[in-house]
């Protein structure tokens, strides 16, 4: 009897062992995934440039945002496309400006003409990010995207993009802020961990 036991319980912990090696290996693919997908550059000409919002300090952007939206300049100046679409809403109560007003302040700042500025102020999140920069696109008969962004953030914009209809090739951001081992893996984790939500829960 204790011998059957004993072989249930060593047959149950080889289960158990096989199922953790598998599932560290599916986390490994999915993080190398998303890492391959951050640091191809796929700049080509596009009708427009579209920075993802991220934090701002009342007119000030954040230092990850002042990345994105400085690349997304850069695109522009080195003639990938015609327009730049800021996108953004407001980070809190009371906040003077939203995120793409920021980025449109800064980049007028730079001699970027206003007419080639587009920003949105409604969105909070990646997705309502896209949504509004798609409603601009179909608004002004755009259909190729540039999407900046950080590296580690690009595997989930592009594929919401496709989601949404939008023709996105991906540029991130060559100089990203999160440099740090601990800032790095915290904002991978976050984005494995939205990978597994969108996959299973089909929300974002």
């Amino acid at each position: 009897m204790d011998g059957r036991v004993s072989r249930k319980r060593a047959g149950l912990f080889d289960w158990l062992w096989r199922l953790c090696v598998l599932v560290l290996l599916w986390l490994l693919g999915v993080a190398a995934w998303i890492i391959w997908v951050g640091d191809r550059d796929q700049a080509a000409p596009a009708d427009a440039i579209i920075v993802l919002g991220a934090a701002a300090y009342d007119a000030k952007p954040s230092p990850v945002f002042e990345e994105r939206i400085r690349h997304g300049l850069d695109l522009y100046r080195q003639g990938y496309a015609p327009k730049l679409i800021f996108t953004g809403g407001f980070g809190g109560t009371g906040a003077r400006f939203s995120e793409s007003q920021v980025a449109r302040r800064y980049a007028l700042k730079q001699e970027i003409p206003a007419t080639d500025i587009l920003i949105e102020n409604r969105s909070r999140t990646t997705r309502q990010n896209l949504v509004e920069a798609k409603r601009l696109m179909d608004a002004h008969g755009m259909r190729r995207a540039i999407l900046v962004s950080d590296p580690l953030h690009m595997a989930r914009a592009l594929r919401l993009s496709r989601e949404l209809g939008i023709d996105a090739l991906a540029s991130s951001t060559p100089s990203t802020r999160f440099r740090s081992f601990h800032t790095s893996w915290r904002f991978l984790a976050q984005e494995i961990y939205f990978f597994h939500r969108d996959l299973f829960a089909g929300a974002t």
